[in-house]
């Protein structure tokens, strides 16, 4: 009895050995981004001597010429139309100096008035030949902020009473506008003040305002570069599939412990050190169909002018596909090996990547985060308002990030394992769309919405 028992152990056991020894081995997947190259980009970008990155700043412009020599050291081609990597383009800069405003004979405390002017020189009252426009936001508006939004465009010289049911409104207006902006043309030469005060009983306002601005002209850049495409077939050559992410962040801000400079490591040192480790992989596959254009976006921060300007100067119609990278330094609220793309219902983008992501580990989700609006917020929106198949690729939970737009925001706060394997399957899954064998839908143009 046991030796028979014996014998079918054995023989079970042999069988077994041979089905494991016949068994199919998995497939090698094909070597990944280069891990000391994110490395090594990722610390560059948000070392302190970048000064946090500001488009406006010095280390906005260090920031730019680090990313040109990555490009070149690459062996990336300028875009057709430009010398080197730097696509300059200029904004328009406005601070506010000083500012007095006196409302029926009374002086308003400076902590409750605030100005956006195009003016450098503002000197007017309501006895003027063309008196500023009056606007009352009363204390039943319910959103008196859209009251007021438009009138910051500055198409006319524009007073605002602000009812002091609203304060709380006025003050995060008043921090802004004191700020300073930036805008893509140079503005008008009007301006709106807006004061926090009750309208007048008697709906008389007597004004006057003084007040003094800088406005100047700000050179920007986006960088980029090109890997023309490989195919025989010349039309699909020039159709081009676009990687990008937003170099700028935040400079300088207010100071906690000791500490100003807002490094932006996640938000967005993370997408753009993925956009060179992406150059760097498909220059040494050399296997693109398409022509992939690599850019580091200016000016993200401060209104998208950077992703604006870059798509006056592509026809959206032969863009394929965009790639946009943003926050993928920590690790999903789905695990490590995820990240979601916003826009997923949007058109087949994510469903072809994950086509490509068959036998790994990885796996793209829809955006989780429907109520916070990415799709509209970040970079892709420029091109995907012109009907291009463009989304953003992110990681981070940032309905609890804590770290967002903080001076907190350091490179050791990130995980470079996970943030390289995120780079990685971004490579492998684009595999498809990059040598011409898939084509994302298109996006109707007239479903996109405007970024807030």
């Amino acid at each position: 009895m046991q030796k028979s028992l014996f014998i079918i152990l054995l023989t079970c056991f042999g069988f077994t050995s041979v089905a494991q020894n016949l068994a199919p081995k998995p497939a090698k997947l094909p070597a990944g981004v280069s891990a000391a190259t994110v490395e090594r980009v990722v610390r560059a970008l948000t070392a302190d001597d970048m000064q946090g990155r500001a488009s406006t700043q010095p280390g906005g412009l260090k920031a730019a010429q680090f990313l040109s020599a990555e490009f070149k050291r690459i062996g990336l081609q300028p875009i057709t139309g430009l010398a080197g990597f730097e696509q300059t383009f200029s904004v328009y800069e406005t601070k506010p100096q000083t500012l007095a405003v006196t409302l029926n004979g009374a002086a308003v405390p400076a902590e409750n008035a605030a100005i956006a002017s195009g003016q450098a020189q503002v000197n007017w009252s309501e006895a003027d030949a063309t008196p500023a426009r009056v606007v009352i936001v009363g204390a039943q508006e319910a959103n008196p902020m859209q009251t007021v939004r438009p009138l910051l465009a500055l198409r006319e010289n524009t007073l605002v009473l602000v009812d002091p049911a609203h304060r709380a409104r006025f003050q995060q207006l008043a921090a802004y506008l004191r700020q300073g902006s930036v805008r893509p043309e140079q503005p008008g030469p009007n301006s709106c003040v807006v004061v926090l005060a009750p309208a007048p009983a008697d709906g008389k306002v007597t004004f006057q305002v003084k007040a003094t601005a800088t406005v100047r002209p700000v050179e920007l850049r986006n960088v980029v570069g090109v890997l023309p495409g490989r195919s025989k077939d010349k039309a699909q050559a020039a159709e081009m599939v676009v990687f990008s992410g937003h170099y700028d962040h935040l400079g300088t801000i207010r100071p906690v412990a000791g500490d100003s400079i807002a490094n932006g490591a996640d938000d967005d040192a993370s997408g753009t050190t993925a956009v060179v480790a992406l150059a760097e992989y498909f220059k040494k596959k050399k296997k693109n169909a398409r022509t992939l254009v690599f850019v580091a976006f200016a000016a993200e921060e401060i209104g998208g002018f950077g992703s604006q300007y870059f798509s006056k100067q592509v026809d959206p119609a032969k863009v394929a596909a965009m790639f946009n990278i943003e926050m993928i330094g920590k690790v999903a609220k789905f695990g490590p090996n995820t990240a979601f793309i916003t826009g997923y219902e949007r058109s087949d983008f994510g469903k072809l990547l994950q086509q490509n992501l068959q036998g790994t580990p990885f796996r793209f989700e829809p955006d989780p985060y429907p109520e916070q609006n990415l799709f509209y917020r970040s970079d892709n929106a420029t091109l995907a308002r012109l009907g291009v198949p463009a989304h953003t690729i992110s990681t981070d939970q940032i309905p609890t990030d804590k770290l967002y737009h903080s001076v907190d925001d350091e490179v050791e706060s990130l995980d470079l394992a996970n943030m390289t394997a995120v780079i990685t399957a971004i490579a492998r899954s684009a595999t498809g769309i990059v040598a011409g064998q898939q084509t994302p839908q298109r996006i109707a143009p007239e479903s996109v919405g405007q970024r807030p």
